[in-house]
């Protein structure tokens, strides 16, 4: 049997859940069909659902169509419990969008569209309220194509229609060049196309009067694939965390790869990207108020996870990632408790409730004694309140509440972190730059390993991530930014992981007081309609309330006006637009994402916000000195990196600390031979003269000695060697530097083919080291063309740490130098009796070396003419 998991979504008085019911009771599930205006419908078992007549909580129905299995789920409609209907939706195989025939696209229609194309969701279209309509069919279709797009086609009277099969085929290149060759198309061949998103299947009927609803159940039967799952990889995606009737916790998941059993260990990592285990204690399924003990669950099940206590809704099971969300709520409120009531113990109570719903970033505030929470808007508070009394018997109530900000930063910075208090040590240094609106925060790396280990990256790359970074006009979030790392460095001995956390928080820190900030407000786009009388004031009004909107659109006596507006002005204009349209106007919200803020000096001045003063985001730098750590402030402490920042720029660049670093360039060591003397001055003065044995432990040419030199043969030097670090010197030609630092076997592949023809031509052996984490599984292995070793280092082993041991092992005996441009690894190298030749002195090198090989070539080309 085929089995899929198909998602409703619409805006809410769509008539979604009076679908879900027609496709229950007409699939043989249910034998009466429920309905909402009676509280009887099958999936809202919520009291609170019943009695406001629309859906709050996701819920799970099965159901079957001929060989088609099928899990629905029934998600909320209004705009406030968006978050509850997008976790819903990352579970997902298909989508079902409702829309209402006497509505059109709204803007929350929009919105989810906008979704379901964000996660690549194949979706069916079902036009309700068709029987009450006054807009004919094809009017609609235009409707359709011009707000959700040009592949929606009519599948309602499917391939009966006459140009069926052409109107599908104008959707799809491939659908098109089948229908020239047969004149038909195959139902694999649409359903290929539905599967793409380049089909958009749309049936019109009425729900309540179960009119188009075979139609779309056959259509889901006929045009819809089961997903392929791994079998042998354990996966899966928790997208709800609800409590039964006797308070246990369930976790309601989609197993994506494997099966699942009680008493099985998952693992799963938490909000800070620690690993966790918990043990699976009963597996359940669902279908509406129904629940059925399970043994197994397999691939493409959603079932419920009963024993854990650290998920959460969002988190990824095994290798599923944790999911992010692109809702956010855009408002902030504090509860007010009953007088004589613990703040603390009030919250601690409540807490199950962010569990059950991350996005409303529930806290405590232990300065104010305040419990603090996000909300989308007043019929969210309003539930929420009454499931507070409800559940836990506490009467609460809200603030006014505060409008969630943001800020960006206004252009690409460097910044710099330094953590140095004794025994303890890390540098990082980062270069964030703006990115489009709804980007969130994005952390990437360009950070050779051979410059800063990968574990040490993979590090750093958490601590951006698991912090709310702060902007320094307001102290709001940080949004829409990249933040990648360029260099970095560790100690030896002294760094442990908390090091890198603080180094990398100040220099995120450091890098936005640098570059300053932009406040970004929430926006909502609306559709407003009131009679065509109202149509000047409500104009009147959105230009106060800085909204844009398009022009106004005419029918029967109803003005409609789209646009977008800040929440500030318009989240409580509902209130106004009802008392001057005496209850006739309709205002529909939908969240929009943030923009720039018009007036952001009216709201930094009422926030009084001081970057300096927050201690718990502070960009100085600390480093030590004298046996003791000591702070720098922000904006001084470039000066004592140990990392020369300006080793990672264009060397071209006039900018003295808004510095742009040249791609995949990190910290590189180029000097000329004077400075490698200056180095081994150094070297000698630190650690005393290195003992190169063989040949560097030469006596002075003086007569005294002449004649001993005369009756002892000189010792042999023995082969000599030239050891390559590979990325180093595939970073520093031009010729071999990859365009992007995704597949780097075409660079390995030349380099090892030129280091063959100069090994053969100067006689010597060569040795090219390339880091494991460049290969697949990095096991470790070494290979041999000729007289070149290719060395891949095990995972855990850095092409520096092979140097190092090849040099100390082969040097003493032999001649050898090592190519390399990496500043640390000098001193290994001059240490271990070798020499260094700079990447770029031997891209020289191999290039004359080359030339006299084309040479000598070409001369005996011409003597055997």
């Amino acid at each position: 049997m085929k089995n899929i998991v198909i998602g409703i979504v619409a805006h809410v008085d769509a008539g979604k859940t009076t679908l879900t019911e027609a496709m229950l009771y007409r699939s043989g599930t249910t034998a009466r069909l429920g309905r909402v205006d009676k509280g009887d419908a099958h999936l809202d078992t919520h009291s609170i659902e019943r009695e406001r007549g629309i859906t709050i909580f996701s819920k799970l129905a099965r159901m079957e169509i001929g060989d088609t299995g099928i899990t629905l789920v029934d998600t909320p409609g209004h705009v406030d419990f968006s978050t509850e209907c997008e976790r819903a939706l990352s579970v997902e195989d298909y989508a079902i969008l409702v829309i209402s025939a006497t509505d059109g696209v709204t803007a929350h229609t929009k919105t989810l569209a906008s979704l379901l194309a964000a996660r690549r969701i194949p979706t069916f279209i079902f036009v309700n309220k068709c029987d009450i309509a006054q807009r004919r069919r094809t009017d609609l279709i235009a409707e359709l194509r011009l707000s959700l797009g040009s592949g929606l086609v009519d599948f309602t009277e499917g391939e009966e229609k006459e140009d069926f099969f052409e109107s599908c085929a104008a959707t799809d290149v491939r659908l098109m060049n089948e229908y020239f060759e047969s004149d038909r198309l195959t139902t694999s061949s649409i359903s290929d196309a539905i599967l793409r998103r380049t089909l958009i299947p749309c049936y019109f009927g009425s729900a309540l009067k179960l009119r188009g609803v075979d139609e779309l159940l056959e259509g889901i039967k006929l045009y819809t694939t089961q997903p392929s799952y791994p079998e042998d990889i354990f996966g899966a995606r928790i997208y709800k965390i609800d409590r039964d009737t006797t308070g246990r916790r369930i976790a309601f998941a989609k197993i994506t790869g494997g099966t699942l059993r009680p008493k099985t260990e998952i693992e799963y990592r938490d909000r800070n990207g620690e690993i966790k285990s918990e043990k699976v204690e009963e597996l359940c399924l669902y279908s509406a108020d129904k629940r059925s003990p399970l043994k197994l669950a397999r691939a493409g099940m959603i079932c419920a996870i009963l024993g854990t206590s650290g998920t959460e809704a969002g988190m990824g099971l095994g290798f599923e990632p944790n999911d992010t969300s692109l809702i956010e709520p855009v408002l902030n409120y504090s509860l007010t408790l009953p007088g004589g009531t613990d703040a603390y113990d009030a919250f601690m109570r409540i807490a199950p409730l962010g569990e059950e719903d991350p996005s409303l970033s529930l806290s405590y505030d232990a300065e104010s004694r305040e419990i603090k929470l996000s909300l989308m808007g007043e019929i969210q508070r309003e539930v929420l309140s009454h499931i507070i009394e409800n559940r836990f018997g506490l009467k609460v109530g809200f603030d006014e509440g505060r409008i969630l900000y943001r800020e960006t930063v206004a252009d690409t910075v460097i910044g710099s972190g330094h953590f140095e208090p004794l025994m303890h040590y890390a540098e990082v240094h980062l270069r964030i730059e703006p990115l489009p609106e709804g980007s969130g925060v994005i952390a990437a790396t360009e950070c050779p390993t051979d410059t800063l280990a990968l574990n040490w990256q993979r590090l750093i790359m958490t601590h951006i991530k698991e912090r709310t970074h702060r902007g320094v006009l307001l102290g709001a979030p940080l949004t829409d930014v990249k933040i990648t790392l360029i260099a970095g460095k560790a100690h030896q001995k002294h760094t442990s992981g908390g090091d890198f956390r603080q180094a990398t928080y100040r220099a995120i820190r450091q890098a936005i007081r640098k570059a300053g900030t932009v406040v970004l407000e929430p926006t909502f786009d609306f559709t407003l309609e009131l009679p065509e009388e109202c149509l000047g004031r409500a104009i009147t009004d959105l230009s106060v309330m800085r909204a844009v909107h398009g022009a106004p659109e005419f029918s029967g006596g109803i003005a409609t006006l789209h646009g977008n507006a800040p929440v500030e002005s318009i989240r409580s204009y509902y209130i106004t637009l009802r008392a001057y349209t005496r209850g006739e106007g309709k205002l529909t919200l939908s969240p929009s994402g943030y923009k720039p803020h018009t007036d952001p000096a009216s709201l930094i001045g009422n926030v009084g916000y001081d970057p300096s003063r927050d201690d718990r985001h502070t960009a100085d730098s600390v480093f030590c000195k004298g046996g003791s750590g000591y702070t720098v402030p922000w904006d001084e402490a470039d000066k004592l990196m140990h990392i020369d920042i300006r080793r990672l720029t264009k060397e071209d660049s006039d900018v003295e600390e808004n510095y742009i670093p040249e791609r995949a360039r990190s910290v590189r060591y180029s000097g000329t031979a004077d400075e490698d003397r200056e180095l081994e001055r150094i070297f000698e003065a630190t650690y005393g003269k290195p003992k190169r044995k063989s040949y560097s432990e030469k006596k002075e040419n003086t007569a005294e000695n002449k004649s001993e030199q005369k009756q002892k043969k000189p010792r042999p030097r023995g082969d000599e060697y030239v050891i390559l670090d590979g990325y180093n010197v595939i970073f520093a030609f031009d010729r071999l530097r990859p365009s992007e630092m995704i597949d780097f076997s075409l660079s390995r592949e030349l380099l090892i083919r030129m280091m063959c023809s100069y090994a053969s031509f100067k006689r010597c052996r060569v040795i090219i080291v390339f880091d494991a984490y460049r290969v697949k599984d990095g096991r470790g292995s070494v290979e041999k063309y000729g007289d070149v070793t290719v060395v891949y280092t095990k995972e855990a082993e850095t092409a520096d740490a092979y140097i190092e041991r090849a040099t100390y092992e082969i040097a003493p005996t032999n001649y050898v130098r090592v190519v390399t441009s990496d500043l640390e690894e000098q001193y290994i190298i001059l240490g271990n009796g070798a020499l260094r030749v700079s990447a770029r002195e031997f891209e020289g090198e191999l290039h004359s070396t080359s030339l006299e090989i084309d040479e000598i070539i070409e001369r005996y080309k011409t003597k055997s003419r």
